[in-house]
C-alpha cells in the first residue's frame, strides 16, 4: 500500500470514483481512492440510475448537463458499456402550477443549453402508448436523457482513473484521520498509513462518521427510497419483439412517481411523505448491498395512481421492492466544497440524485481543489451553507421534508415549514402580532411581508385545479387557522400588500429586521492592512466612513460582498449576507495571517439590525437621540455611535432600498426597546414595518446586486458592472486576473431591463433574453415588480452587443415572450439624489 498520495479519496461509489477520475484527468495522477468494501456496495448499487437533467438550480442543472454528455465520451474512451439507454425522459403535468413549472424550468435550460421539447397529451401517447393522458395538460421531454446502469458506470470510472495513473484500494476501512503538524494529512486504515496533501470524502451513508473523525457535523443523514420491480408485461414483450424503441422515463410529478421500463417489466419509484431517515448514527461496521424491509402501504396511494395512469404496471405481479438508503441534506441539494474550518479536507457528500450528478460533481470538485476555484457557481451546494443550527434533530426533521417535496412544486417564493422557528430575534412576536408572514434563511426567522389584521385566503383561491398527490400551494396556517399566502410562479395574493408597504416606505418611513446579516469584526495592528491586500475596494482612511467591498477569486470572480466600518480604531465591522455567514467567515479564516497580527471574531448573534428608511426617517430618529442627523454632520456612507433613547446603536447611513435612512446595529438584548421606541416615535410619521420582499422589489429599482447572481465567480467582476468598487491601482486578490479580463473583453455585461406587457408574471431570475432571431442573448438573474416607478423589472447578465441602453429584446417568461429594454442602472432616483437627502 502506498504511504503517500497528493490526495486521498474515501468511498468507491460513484461520487467517489468519478472525483478520483476527474482529479487524475486534471493531472493529479498519484490520487488514491479507499474503498471500505467493493465498489458501488453502498447506495449506488441499488440506485435506479436515473439520468434527470430537470433541475430548477442554473448550476445543479449545468453539473447534471455535464454529467449526461460526459457519460457518453466516458464509454468511448474506455472502451466499456456504461450500460446508458438514451430513452428520454417525459415529465407530466396536470395543473396550471405544474405547467408553469415547467415553463419557468425551460428558461433554465434554455440559458444552460440542454434540449427541452414541448408535448401534447397526444404526443405524449404517441412516445409512451401505454399511458392513459386523461386529465393532462402537457408534458416536457429531455431527449438526451434516460438512465444508465450504475455499477457499469462506476467500472467505467474507476478503469479511466486507474488508466491515468490513480490507484483504487478496495476492501480497505479507514479508521481515523487526523492532520499532522505541517498540514498535511494522516489517513489510517486497516492495511496502513497514507500521508495526503488533501483528503476528499464521499462515504455517503457514512458521512457523519467520517466527520466524527476529523470534528465536523457534515450534515447529511439517508432517507429510505423504496421502488418497485414488476414481472415482465406482455405488451412490452411485444413491443421489444418488434422492434419498438424503449419506452422513455416517465415522470408524474403531480403523483410524485417516475417509472420506465426493466428487463420486460416496469420499475416504480414514489417519493412519498412520511419516508423514515436511517442509518442517523451511520451503517453498521459491515454493512455492504444493503436493504431495509419494504413498507409498501406508505406507497398505495402513488401505486393507485400510477396504475389509473398505466394501467399495464397493475397487470402484472410485483417482481422485487429495493428499499435502500439515499443521502439527503436539509435542503435536497448536495454538499460540494471545502469543510468547513479544515485545511485540504474536502466533501463530495449528500448525493440523492448521486448517479446524475456524480460526473460533474466530480469535475467541479477537482476544478476547486487543483485550481483553487470551481469554474461554475457552487453557492447552493456548497458545504458552509448551513450553520451550527443544523443538529441532528434538524436534520432528521428537514432530510425527511426534503425526501417528500422532490416532487412537489419548486415554487420560487416557497418556504418549507419542517424545523421552524428555530432562530429568531426579540421582536419575532412583535412582529408577527403586525401581521409578519415569515421566510427563513440560515436558520433565522425573517418577515417576508405583512398581511392586513383578520386577512385570510378562502378555500377556493387556493384550489390549484386538480386532485393530486401534490397538491400543496401555500404557506402554513397561521396560529389561528388563517392561511394568508399562497405560493405561485405568477404575481400571487401578497403583490398588492408588498406594493403598500414599498409606498409607505416610499411616502413615509418603515423599519425591517435585518439582524440575519452575517457579521465580523476584524480587530488587530495588522487588520488594516490584510484587509487592503484581500479586497478590491480601498478600506476608508477615515474612521466612519463606509465601504463597499468585494473579495475576488484569482480568476476576477465575485467570491464575497462585504460592508467595512471602522467603528473603533483598528477594529473593523464587516457585514455581510445572512445567507453566507459561514461561507463568508470560513474564507476571511482561511486567509487570515497567522502570525496573530489579525483577529477575527464573529459577532452575528450578538448584534440585532433594524434598518429605518424613508423620506422621514430623520425626523423618527431625531426624536430619540441627541446626534445631529443633517447631511453636513452625517453625510451618506457614514456611519456613528449614537443613543437611541437610553439603548446605543452603530447607526449606517446605508440601506438596500435606496432610501434616506439609518441601519441601527445595535445590542441585541437593547433590540425589543428600540423597536418599541421606533414604532412609538414614527407613529405621527406614518411608521410601518415592511419586509423582505418590498425590500427586493425596491432593491431591483436601484440595480443593485446579490451574491449567486449578479455577483457570481462566473462573472468577472467588471462584468457584474463594479467598477466603482475596484480600485487596480492597488493589489488584492485577483487583481490581475480581473484586469486582463476587462483588457481582453468581456463576455458578459450586467445590465437592467425593463420589462412591457406583462400583467401577471414577472422575471424570477434564469429567465432568457433573446434577441430578434430569437437568439439567446442572455439570461435573467433577478426580476419582480418595481413598486415605486410602476414597472416590472428584470437584472441581467448580456452578450455585449446587446447590453446597449435602449437595446430592444424579448425576454421568455414561463414560456411566453415579452418586450424588454436596456435602461440606465438604478431606474429609480439614478442619481441618489433620494438617498443623499
Amino acid at each position: 500500500m502506498k504511504t503517500h498520495a497528493r490526495a486521498v479519496v474515501i468511498g468507491g461509489g460513484v461520487v467517489g470514483v468519478s472525483t478520483l477520475y476527474h482529479l487524475a484527468k486534471k493531472g493529479w495522477t498519484d490520487s488514491v481512492l479507499i474503498e471500505r468494501k467493493e465498489l458501488t456496495s453502498g447506495s449506488t448499487w441499488h440506485a435506479a440510475g436515473l439520468l434527470p437533467l430537470f433541475n430548477m438550480s442554473y448550476s445543479v442543472g449545468q453539473i447534471h448537463k455535464y454529467s449526461v454528455k460526459f457519460y457518453e465520451e466516458l464509454q468511448h474512451e474506455t472502451g466499456m458499456n456504461v450500460g446508458f439507454s438514451k430513452v428520454s425522459n417525459i415529465r407530466l403535468a396536470r395543473t396550471k402550477d405544474r405547467w408553469d413549472e415547467y415553463m419557468y424550468y425551460t428558461g433554465i435550460a434554455e440559458t444552460i443549453g440542454v434540449n427541452v421539447k414541448l408535448l401534447t397529451p397526444e404526443e405524449v401517447k404517441e412516445v409512451w402508448p401505454l399511458c392513459e393522458t386523461d386529465g393532462l395538460l402537457g408534458a416536457i421531454q429531455h431527449p438526451d436523457d434516460g438512465y444508465i446502469q450504475p455499477a457499469d458506470l462506476t467500472q467505467a470510472l474507476a478503469k479511466g482513473a486507474r488508466d491515468k495513473g490513480a490507484t483504487i484500494y478496495r476492501n480497505t476501512t479507514v479508521t481515523a484521520i487526523e492532520q499532522t503538524e505541517d498540514g498535511h494529512w494522516k489517513v489510517t486504515t486497516d492495511k496502513g498509513e497514507i500521508i495526503a496533501e488533501h483528503v476528499i470524502s464521499c462515504t455517503g451513508s457514512f458521512a457523519r462518521k467520517t466527520g466524527e473523525m476529523v470534528g465536523i457535523n457534515i450534515p447529511v443523514i439517508p432517507v429510505e427510497h423504496q421502488y418497485i420491480v414488476t414481472e415482465p408485461h406482455p405488451d412490452i414483450l411485444e413491443r421489444r419483439k418488434q422492434g419498438l424503441p424503449e419506452m422513455g422515463v416517465l415522470r408524474e410529478s403531480d403523483s410524485a412517481w417516475y417509472m420506465r421500463e426493466e428487463a420486460g417489466g416496469l420499475i416504480l419509484g414514489p417519493y412519498e411523505v412520511g419516508a423514515p431517515v436511517c442509518y442517523v448514527d451511520g451503517p453498521s461496521a459491515d454493512s455492504e448491498y444493503e436493504l431495509f424491509q419494504e413498507e409498501l402501504d406508505r406507497l398505495m396511494p402513488h401505486i393507485e395512481s400510477a396504475i389509473a395512469r398505466v394501467p399495464a404496471f397493475g397487470e402484472v405481479g410485483i417482481k422485487k421492492v429495493y428499499n435502500g438508503a439515499i443521502a439527503y441534506t436539509p435542503d435536497g441539494n448536495p454538499i460540494v466544497g471545502p469543510a468547513p474550518g479544515l485545511k485540504n479536507f474536502w466533501l463530495n457528500e449528500g448525493h440523492s440524485f448521486g448517479i446524475t450528478a456524480a460526473g460533474g460533481a466530480g469535475w467541479q470538485l477537482a476544478e476547486w481543489i487543483v485550481d483553487g476555484e470551481p469554474t461554475l457557481d457552487l453557492t447552493g451546494v456548497d458545504p458552509r451553507r448551513f450553520g451550527p443550527y443544523a443538529t441532528e434533530g434538524y436534520l432528521i426533521a428537514k432530510n425527511e421534508e426534503a425526501y417528500a417535496n422532490v416532487f412537489t412544486m419548486h415554487y420560487p417564493d416557497e418556504e418549507r415549514s419542517a424545523a421552524r422557528p428555530l432562530k429568531t430575534t426579540p421582536i419575532y412576536d412583535r412582529l408577527k402580532k403586525l401581521g409578519g408572514v415569515f421566510g427563513s434563511v440560515y436558520g433565522w426567522e425573517r418577515a417576508n411581508w405583512y398581511a392586513p389584521e383578520g386577512y385570510a385566503l378562502k378555500e377556493e383561491e387556493l384550489g390549484v385545479g386538480a386532485d393530486v398527490i401534490t397538491n400543496h400551494n401555500h404557506a402554513p396556517a397561521l396560529e389561528d387557522g388563517r392561511i394568508v399566502e399562497k405560493w405561485s410562479f405568477r404575481r400571487s395574493n401578497y403583490f398588492e400588500h408588498v406594493g403598500n408597504e414599498v409606498k409607505n416606505v416610499n411616502q413615509n418611513v418603515g423599519v425591517l429586521d435585518m439582524s440575519a446579516f452575517a457579521k465580523m469584526e476584524v480587530s488587530g495592528p495588522g487588520a488594516r492592512a490584510w484587509l487592503e491586500s484581500i479586497l478590491a475596494n480601498a478600506i476608508p482612511k477615515k474612521r466612519g466612513r463606509i465601504a463597499l467591498t468585494h473579495l475576488l477569486t484569482p480568476n476576477g470572480g465575485v467570491k464575497a460582498e462585504f460592508t467595512v466600518y471602522e467603528w473603533a480604531p483598528g477594529r473593523f465591522y464587516l457585514v455581510s449576507a445572512g445567507g453566507l455567514e459561514s461561507v463568508d467567515h470560513d474564507t476571511l479564516r482561511r486567509l487570515a495571517p497567522t502570525d496573530g497580527s489579525v483577529t477575527l471574531q464573529p459577532i452575528t448573534q450578538k448584534y440585532g439590525v433594524l434598518a429605518l428608511a424613508g423620506p422621514k426617517s430623520r425626523d423618527v430618529l431625531k426624536k430619540l437621540t441627541r446626534t445631529s442627523l443633517e447631511n453636513k454632520d452625517f453625510p451618506w456612507l457614514t456611519a456613528k455611535e449614537i443613543s437611541v433613547g437610553v439603548a446605543t446603536a452603530h447607526a449606517l447611513r446605508v440601506n438596500f432600498v435606496g432610501e434616506l435612512g439609518w441601519e441601527l446595529h445595535h445590542p441585541i438584548e437593547m433590540q425589543n426597546y428600540i423597536f418599541d421606541r421606533l414604532m412609538e416615535a414614527g407613529a405621527e410619521f406614518g411608521i410601518k414595518p415592511f419586509g423582505i420582499r418590498a425590500m427586493v422589489s425596491m432593491s431591483l429599482e436601484k440595480s443593485y446586486r446579490n451574491m449567486g447572481r449578479e455577483l457570481s465567480v462566473e462573472y468577472n467582476a467588471y462584468s457584474s458592472g463594479l467598477d466603482r468598487f475596484i480600485k487596480p491601482e492597488k493589489q488584492f486578490i485577483g487583481r490581475d486576473a480581473v484586469v486582463a479580463g476587462k483588457e481582453k473583453g468581456l463576455p458578459w455585461i450586467f445590465s437592467t431591463l425593463i420589462v412591457s406587457g406583462n400583467t401577471t408574471v414577472d422575471a424570477r431570475g434564469s429567465e432568457a433574453i433573446l434577441n430578434d432571431a430569437g437568439e439567446v442573448a442572455g439570461r435573467a438573474t433577478s426580476g419582480g415588480f418595481g413598486w415605486r416607478i410602476g414597472k416590472s423589472v428584470a437584472l441581467a447578465m448580456l452578450a455585449p452587443d446587446y447590453a446597449t441602453i435602449g437595446t430592444k429584446l424579448k425576454i421568455k417568461i414561463l414560456g411566453d415572450l415579452y418586450d424588454a429594454e436596456v435602461v440606465g442602472e438604478s431606474p429609480f432616483d439614478p442619481d441618489n439624489a433620494v438617498l443623499r437627502a
